[in-house]
């Protein structure tokens, strides 16, 4: 039987256990990151206990690996695996285009799988590959440029089926740089975007591939290079795309066009939308600009759309994506390298500044912090909230120079995901 001085010792130490404990980072045992801008589309990690500021050469490196190919798709974390998409990898003997995997611990290659021929029009830092895979349980799918998508086994990398969505839907792009969208995969379905007058967004079996709904939206003008987002509103689960011709709200369970908001021909679309709640913000560059929309339930399981603001040229963003962080959006201001900081409900701009890197950015966000990456591989950490622009750090990405860094980061787990090229780079982000 413990004594009284005992239990004291004893509480004593679970005490300090339990204080320790409460000084962990917050990240569970295993985070995913399955598809672009992660599970929620939002490109907000929850992660917390990050470093609060890195070394000169950034946080430390704890692998790094070759083989992914030539490319800007970004990666998906899931499960023991990192995946991404890549034409004439250096572990292939051809130069066409493959769906990767790599082993999530050490990065190791673990399989390859042709998805087609690579990408090749217009100038060379326009060509290569563009889709994120996306992973939803033993499956994995990946959209090629060429518009074919390919469902593969997550374990093995073997075909199970594709869909050519030029030839089978009458699928276009609204621009001539290729498809680049991470599909949807909800429960037993895929949800894709061909694009275009014929077939807009269509919903296919899982298992088989086999067409399930279609939609279509009047002289659409094709596919962007949005990825869809789900939300549900007043009950209704709508499926939220941004194509050529502006946003779109289409209803989950058999397709019907719900609302859609035109806006002129621009150069392209790129931007996936932000959805919260029942707030739409989508943006495209060019010096078009971003707007608000507010979804409003209807009769009949039908939603239509409010204004909040018109297109506001000042919120405009090409393809680096925007993020929502407490109330206020952060992103590149179009691509010129100039992060800028928002209220979403009002447009606003608080702030712009310049960064450590140039060229356009890309942005994820973590922790409080906004993790920025410039198109001339240098990797920022700054400060987020409406006051000013605060760069905390900054590193060069290895490898980085020879094309744009255009990939998308990725945090999960704790560390930070880098495609640059042929190359992938985990970073530990933890103290």
């Amino acid at each position: 039987m413990l004594s009284l001085s005992s239990w004291s010792v004893l509480s004593s130490t679970t005490a300090a256990i339990l204080s320790g404990l409460l000084l962990i980072p917050t990240i569970s045992a295993q985070a995913d990151w399955p598809t672009f801008r992660g599970a929620d589309r939002t490109a907000v990690a929850p992660d917390t206990g990050l470093l609060k500021e890195w070394p000169k050469e950034g946080p430390k490196l704890l692998w790094k690996t070759e083989g992914a190919g030539r490319g800007y798709s970004s990666l998906a974390v899931a499960g023991d695996k990192v995946f991404t998409l890549g034409d004439a990898p250096t572990v292939a003997e051809d130069k066409d285009e493959y769906l990767l995997a790599f082993n999530r611990a050490d990065g190791k290659l673990l399989w390859k799988t042709k998805t087609g021929p690579a990408w090749n029009e217009g100038k060379e830092s326009w060509q290569s590959s563009r889709s994120t895979p996306t992973v939803a349980g033993d499956d994995v799918f990946v959209l090629s440029p060429q518009g074919v998508l390919v469902a593969c086994e997550a374990a093995t990398g073997k075909e199970i089926w594709r869909k050519d969505l030029k030839a089978e839907f009458g699928g276009k792009k609204a621009d001539s740089w290729g498809y680049s969208e991470s599909v949807l995969v909800d429960g037993d379905r895929v949800i894709v975007t061909p694009g275009g007058p014929k077939t807009t967004i269509a919903a296919l079996n899982r298992a088989t591939g086999a067409t399930i709904w279609t939609t279509l939206r009047e002289d659409d003008r094709g596919a962007g290079h949005a990825s869809i987002v789900p939300v549900t509103v007043g009950g209704v689960k709508v499926y939220v795309q941004t194509t050529g011709s502006g946003p779109l709200g289409v209803r989950a369970n058999d397709g019907q066009l719900l609302w859609s908001y035109p806006i002129e021909k621009t150069t392209a679309v790129i931007p996936t939308p932000i959805v919260k709640n029942d707030l739409v913000f989508f943006a495209a560059g060019y010096k078009r600009g971003g707007a608000l929309l507010k979804q409003v339930p209807g009769e009949n399981e039908t939603v239509k759309i409010e204004e909040v603001y018109p297109l506001n040229p000042r919120l405009a963003n090409k393809h680096g994506g925007i993020i929502l962080m407490g109330d206020y959006l952060y992103g590149d201001s179009d691509d010129a390298g100039i992060p800028y900081c928002a209220d979403l409900m009002t447009g606003e701009v608080k702030w712009q500044g310049r960064g450590a890197g140039k060229g356009s950015v890309s942005v994820v966000g973590a922790d409080g912090k906004a993790y920025w990456r410039f198109s001339d591989g240098v990797m920022v950490l700054s400060e987020t909230g409406p006051e000013k622009y605060t760069e905390i750090s900054s590193f060069q990405i290895p490898g980085s120079g020879d094309r744009p860094s255009w990939s998308h980061p990725v945090i999960t787990d704790g560390k930070l995901y880098l495609r640059e090229q042929d190359s992938i780079l985990c970073y530990d982000l933890k103290p």
